[in-house]
């Protein structure tokens, strides 16, 4: 079961434009007393904290491998002998109609 909060939270994320921001907005809220269940409640309390760490940290680390494997095809292209610059997009066209 995906939630809306998730697929907004992944797609913001990958967003380069709002990366920083969310990455900022998380960790404030995170160590923030101010949260949506209040910390100070035993385990209950620190129940969106954790959600909100753990999406934080998957979404970081899929970007970080993106950005990787990305790196890796690069290198692999210009080991064969061809050119990869930042300008190229990598498109599987299908014929329409």
């Amino acid at each position: 079961m995906k939630l809306p909060f998730y697929d907004w939270y992944r797609n913001t994320i990958r967003n380069s434009k709002y990366r920083w921001l969310i990455i900022l907005g998380s960790l404030l809220y995170i160590f923030s007393p101010i949260d949506l269940l209040p910390d100070f409640v035993p385990l209950i309390g620190q129940i969106d904290d954790t959600v909100v760490l753990g999406l934080l940290v998957a979404e970081i680390s899929t970007v970080l491998m993106d950005r990787l494997k990305a790196q890796k095809t690069g290198e692999t292209a210009s080991m064969n002998g061809e050119t990869a610059s930042a300008d190229t997009v990598d498109v599987n066209a299908t014929k329409v109609g």
